[in-house]
């Protein structure tokens, strides 16, 4: 362990006590079920923690990620470095006020989903078939079935680790794309509020079954897996141009693609990331071949980024 991350794990356990864990398996925290260790490791559950952690990568500079529910992340094998962040209990509520939904950045999205149902509200049906935190969602801006966050969300709250302080930000100041957002680097994405619309609970419960029911049908549940590996290019879908090239069962190592939704790659019994990343380079390779198409990643590699 570095100099640097044994005093930033000092400064944590000077507000966090013994909840900062060193040496911390990550593997159990992802939906892929592998890679290694996160040299720190610590879910945070109020702002003063936050505070506490932005201290301690100001002080030291160890890197810092943010988990939230595992899923569109590959954790390497040989680990992570420095700081993983996944926000705590502290961060899981929702309140309701009228058309609007608040809730905390570790708010599981089906949950917070079934929230709206139980005050009749719509615009969230999607958020059930999407194992997310609102936080981890609203940073990708997740979505599916021709919706995504942006479309149902009023403000943002994010906490800037170098300004140890809590911003909230209109959601026309996010810079929402297709499946990404130009929220601040050093923000975790504490809590948001979303603008619903009222609506007929059997109608929003319907869309809400339909939504589960397509889930099971095409994709691969009963096997691990971190959801769709690649974005859609404009106009095609990552699946059909995967599938079309005969990629579907292509496999390095315990790695695979699957065989019921193309855009999946699921890992099997000793699979690790090395193979992950080299299969995803397999695919890409052989997808641009086929069509011209260079395919782009929508799973997030867990790893210190080169531009700092």
């Amino acid at each position: 362990m570095s100099l640097a991350v044994e005093r930033a794990a000092e400064i944590l356990r000077e507000t966090c006590g013994p909840r900062v864990r060193e040496s911390f398996p990550m593997a159990p925290l992802t939906t892929f079920r592998i890679g290694g260790r996160a040299a720190i490791y610590l879910e945070p559950e109020d702002d003063d923690d936050l505070a506490a952690v932005g201290r301690a990568v100001g002080e030291t500079g160890v890197p810092v990620s943010v988990l939230g529910k595992g899923s569109n992340v590959l954790v390497p094998d040989d680990g992570f470095p420095g700081l993983v962040l996944r926000l705590g209990r502290g961060y899981r509520w929702a309140a309701h006020v009228g058309d609007r939904l608040r809730a905390g950045g570790a708010m599981p999205l089906p949950a917070l989903s079934g929230v709206a149902l139980r005050h009749a509200l719509t615009g969230l049906e999607f958020g059930i078939a999407i194992p997310a935190s609102l936080g981890g969602a609203v940073r990708m801006n997740a979505g599916a079935h021709g919706r995504e966050m942006a479309d149902a969300l009023e403000t943002i709250e994010v906490y800037r680790l170098t300004e140890l302080a809590r911003v909230e930000l209109a959601v026309a100041d996010a810079g929402f794309g297709y499946r990404r957002s130009a929220l601040p680097a050093d923000g975790l994405v504490v809590g948001a509020t979303a603008l619903l619309v009222p609506g007929d609970p059997a109608t929003i419960r319907a869309a809400m079954e339909d939504a589960r029911d397509w889930r099971r049908r095409t994709q691969p549940l009963a096997e691990p897996n971190c959801g769709s590996v690649f974005t859609n290019p404009p106009g095609d879908h990552a699946a059909r141009l995967i599938d079309a090239a005969g990629l579907k069962g292509l496999q390095v190592g315990g790695a695979r693609v699957s065989e019921k939704h193309a855009n999946f790659i699921v890992a099997g019994p000793g699979a690790t990331a090395r193979d992950v990343v080299e299969l995803i380079e397999q695919i890409r390779a052989r997808v641009l071949d086929a069509s011209g198409i260079e395919l782009q990643p929508e799973v997030r590699l867990l790893a210190v980024r080169d531009d700092g």
